[in-house]
């Protein structure tokens, strides 16, 4: 049987004496909340695309990426309803300590060891990526011997595949509820927004704090100040712009993403992408 973790205001709690919890996500878009949950998350992205914030670090997914994250690590899918008409993801969620204490300690286990290290900052899978799809397809109709057999071979592959580390920056305290509840309603405000002008009083307004608390705030969670996340948030989306809609101009892109004037624009993307906005699109 496929259980539901349950969504609160900012954790997941997980279904009592489940160690292992299969999970599919099936609809118009994933989950889009800040969110952090005490298990690990293994997930392959069967169909969809979208933004992907982890950390301090905006990425992007796709179908056919398997992603980690790590205990209490804070994320956010943003699908992107104009690519795609549904989103179907496949998550294992499980704790170190899921099958005993000392279990993933062992030492027929030590193979493991980087795994586990990888997921602090949270990875995506690189290679392997046939294999890492047919053990995912076969959860559904497994029982749940043969669901943890299949999460031990993940876990192998994924400790020998190569890999992108996910975030580079994590906030060392587990956020409460009511701080990740105030960090959730700053991202959605501007995922929902950073198309438009966005002034530095309006997200303190949402986040109900001075704007010098507000700035202090950030930048102590995030490791950068909000425009630089907001600046990264609009290239991101310049990018799939750029890759996507060949007939845009480059100074429409620079309009549709949120920048006022075209040599910001240009600007801002060379700082974050290494290159000009033209030479992104032709590589």
């Amino acid at each position: 049987m496929t259980r539901y973790m349950k969504v609160l205001p900012f954790k997941i709690s997980k279904p009592e004496n489940d160690a292992l919890i299969y999970q599919e996500d099936v609809g118009s878009y994933f989950y889009d909340k800040l969110h952090q949950h005490e298990e690990i998350q293994l997930s392959y992205i069967v169909e969809g695309e979208g933004t992907l914030i982890v950390g301090d670090t905006i990425n992007d997914y796709k179908e056919g990426d398997t992603l980690v994250f790590g205990s209490n690590l804070p994320h956010v899918f943003k699908s992107d309803a104009n690519a795609t008409k549904s989103s179907k993801m496949l998550t294992l969620f499980f704790t170190e300590s899921s099958f005993g204490e000392g279990f993933f300690h062992l030492h027929e286990l030590n193979e493991l060891i980087s795994f586990f290290n990888r997921t602090t900052h949270g990875f995506k899978i690189t290679s392997n990526k046939k294999k890492i799809s047919k053990l995912f397809l076969s959860l559904k109709g497994a029982s749940r011997f043969e669901r943890f057999m299949i999460l031990l071979n993940l876990l192998k592959i994924g400790s020998t595949s190569n890999y992108m580390s996910l975030s580079s920056f994590i906030y060392q305290k587990k956020y409460t509820d009511i701080e990740g509840k105030r960090m959730r309603d700053i991202y959605e405000y501007t995922m929902s927004n950073y198309r438009k002008k966005i002034s530095l009083e309006d997200v303190a307004d949402i986040a109900a704090m001075t704007k010098n608390a507000f700035c202090k705030y950030f930048k102590k969670r995030t490791n950068k100040t909000y425009f630089s996340f907001l600046n990264e948030l609009r290239i991101e989306h310049a990018c799939k712009l750029l890759l996507d809609k060949k007939d845009y101009t480059i100074s429409e892109i620079s309009e549709l993403s949120g920048f006022n004037n075209i040599s910001n624009f240009n600007r801002q993307f060379k700082a974050i992408k290494k290159k000009k906005p033209s030479e992104f699109r032709k590589t």
